[in-house]
């Protein structure tokens, strides 16, 4: 593509000084928006987005959700039942929505290519011409924000297609985390950091929905094990290992505390749980590496807790925002 090409997206998806979805002189709160207000900056970006040829083409996954977060910001603020009232124009309404099911079935269709590539067994080029540039910036810039998420969480959810689990029967506990996935560019930094051969087995200790063993997987020569205690999660974990013919992980569900730790030569602590289970996982841990070396490697609070660890050193500086690495000591 142009350069030319490449500034007018930008112009179109990122650059607020020509092309803010919400204008300094609209209100910032929601609840203040009017439907006239609504109407013109929708109006605005439906123009422009359906205007632009440019969003079409495979390689503008990133401009596409860009935009598709623009639209879907201003349309939940219009309600089919107002639609005909004189402020808003059920057309424009109308306008939006094709633009956003045109740019999702395009968005389905890398996805599609993606799950076909991973289910051949083939290397997931398609998936890692995506990686790159994300991975990159975040060596520059720093994690987009403090969660680090970004497009590729997007492209993984479309390829992955977790169904939502029923977690309804999940018992909250004071030392456990709240599940949240990790960012997918911070997986793919922990495979770089840690450089893993098909002598590696990763175990993620509280696994969740299984992202970074499928990862794993997917891009590595390594076997993974996702270790997890809530059963709604395993099971959705396993059913996208089927789907795309995985071979090399396995879902295990158990107390981290517990389990069996004896195969693993690297393992992932995405803060799962604090306190006195943290400590007895790091102590089950210590163990481990009295019979081997092994490497941890963490993401999030519980990396302050790792560093403290007299029996591992420090890999890389350890970061608030992002995934830190230590080795065993001999």
């Amino acid at each position: 593509m142009s350069t030319k090409g490449n500034l007018e997206l930008e112009r179109l998806t990122g650059d607020a000084s020509c092309c803010s979805s919400r204008p300094a002189a609209y209100p910032s709160s929601p609840s203040e928006w009017t439907f006239q207000h609504v109407t013109d900056v929708l109006e605005r970006l439906v123009g422009q987005f359906d205007s632009n040829p440019l969003l079409a083409e495979p390689n503008q996954l990133r401009q596409r959700l860009e935009a598709l977060d623009r639209i879907d910001a201003y349309l939940p603020y219009t309600p089919q039942a107002v639609l005909a009232a004189e402020s808003i124009d059920p057309e424009l309404y109308r306008r939006a929505r094709t633009i956003c099911d045109r740019f999702e079935a395009l968005n389905c269709e890398l996805y599609e290519a993606i799950r076909c590539e991973i289910q051949r067994g083939s290397r997931p080029d398609t998936l890692l011409q995506w990686v790159r540039p994300s991975v990159d910036i975040e060596d520059v810039n720093g994690s987009a924000n403090d969660m680090g998420y970004d497009y590729l969480d997007e492209l993984i959810s479309g390829v992955f297609q977790f169904e939502e689990p029923d977690d309804r029967h999940i018992l909250r506990d004071s030392e456990k985390a709240f599940y949240q996935p990790t960012p997918v560019r911070h997986i793919f930094r922990l495979m770089r950091l840690t450089e893993l051969t098909a002598t590696d087995v990763l175990v993620d200790l509280g696994s969740g929905l299984g992202h970074v063993p499928l990862l794993v997987s997917i891009c590595t020569q390594a076997r993974s094990i996702g270790i997890e205690l809530e059963a709604a999660y395993i099971e959705r974990a396993q059913q996208c290992a089927q789907r795309l013919n995985l071979n090399k992980r396995m879902f295990i569900q158990k107390d981290a505390r517990v389990a069996d730790l004896s195969l693993g030569t690297v393992f992932y602590l995405y803060t799962p749980f604090r306190g006195s289970i943290l400590d007895a996982v790091l102590i089950r841990l210590k163990r481990e590496a009295a019979t081997r070396r092994i490497r941890i490697c963490s993401y999030g609070p519980c990396t302050s807790v790792i560093a403290e660890e007299s029996w591992l050193e420090a890999a890389t500086a350890p970061e608030a925002h992002g995934i830190a690495l230590f080795h065993s000591r001999p």
